[in-house]
């Protein structure tokens, strides 16, 4: 083979290879930042591009995603000058490549460092107990800020979150000692308005089974009261009834007068020592001779015998099937 035909061979392969070389094909969600002769030239997007060759270079390839950087823990004073340690959690994504490649030297660097300044800057106006407290407040005023300052190097700030805040092992202790003060205190009074609780139910209940009790008492008392007045509206009905029945039958002084011995004889049976009679009772040999006038089976006429034992002192001789076994005394009103 001539020399001439492999000196064409070998300018043509190394002109091939330096137009493959030269063309580019940017990924997605990257950018290439282009320098000619030392300057910036243009930034190149997602697609396929072609730079010219020793006079165009990749100054920089740029990821456009959000990215998350931890960074390790960093010493902080409170106010109250108790010393802890706070790791923090950067959720940046660059949005200008020309500004991240030419605006600050190590950008995830200078991020470290502003984010732990600012960091000291906000818990040293604040408490301990509000440092643990305010997270939401703290991750606020550090994005805030560092969104300001990472703008002029094409970074936009999303969000920064305290991953740990860590005080002393004695803070801790104490700490704990508080909280399992506290929780023993709530459980007291959860106890005790429990117990209060019950006592009230109770005494509630105690209550209501009172009530109900007075309230049975009373009721029975009401229809003891209805039943008792029921009977004796009864019983004067009876009588009265009877009452009327005597009077509808119109009886003879005869059997009047039975009934009144019959009455006298029920009083005498009784346990009193003494016996009112009325005064219209003053022949009782007439009223004994009425009783067997009805009492005898063959009714006949009996003449008044005139000598028939008087009273004499209002005092009487009962026959003996009348008397009473106790020795009675009467006395005429």
């Amino acid at each position: 083979m001539p020399p001439e035909l492999i000196f064409v061979l070998f300018v043509l392969a190394i002109a091939i290879i330096i137009v493959i070389s030269n063309i580019k094909i940017v990924p997605q969600a990257q950018a290439y930042v282009m320098e000619r002769l030392g300057a910036y030239y243009t930034t190149w997007d997602t697609g396929l591009h072609v730079k010219t060759p020793f006079i165009t270079r990749v100054a920089g390839r740029v990821s456009l995603k959000e990215q998350v950087v931890d960074f390790p823990p960093q010493p902080v004073i409170t106010k109250d000058n108790v010393t802890m340690q706070i790791d923090t959690v950067v959720y940046f994504q660059i949005t200008d490549p020309k500004l991240y490649i030419y605006g600050v030297e190590r950008p995830i660097s200078a991020i470290e460092n502003l984010t732990a300044t600012t960091l000291r800057n906000i818990i040293g106006d604040l408490e301990l107990d509000h440092t643990l407290t305010s997270r939401d407040v703290i991750n606020t005023k550090i994005r805030v800020i560092l969104d300001e300052a990472t703008d002029a190097w094409g970074i936009k700030v999303n969000r920064v979150e305290l991953k740990n805040i860590l005080p002393p092992r004695e803070i801790q202790d104490s700490m704990e000692k508080q909280m399992k003060a506290e929780r023993e205190r709530r459980a007291r009074i959860l106890d005790a308005e429990g117990e209060k609780r019950s006592e009230i139910l109770v005494a509630e209940g105690h209550k209501e089974a009172a009530i109900l009790r007075a309230d049975a008492v009373r009721e029975t008392k009401i229809r003891e009261a209805q039943g008792e007045a029921e009977a004796i509206l009864a019983v004067q009905r009876a009588y009265a009834d009877s009452l009327m029945m005597l009077k509808a039958a119109d009886p003879s002084q005869q059997v009047i007068a039975l009934k009144s011995l019959e009455a006298l004889q029920k009083v005498a049976d009784g346990r009193a020592t003494k016996i009112i009679i009325p005064s219209e009772i003053q022949d009782l040999a007439g009223l004994v001779a009425s009783i067997k006038e009805v009492g005898s089976s063959d009714i006949k006429p009996v003449p008044y015998q005139q000598d028939a034992p008087a009273v004499q002192q209002n005092q009487v001789d009962v026959p003996s099937q009348y008397q009473s076994p106790v020795q009675t005394e009467y006395q005429q009103l």
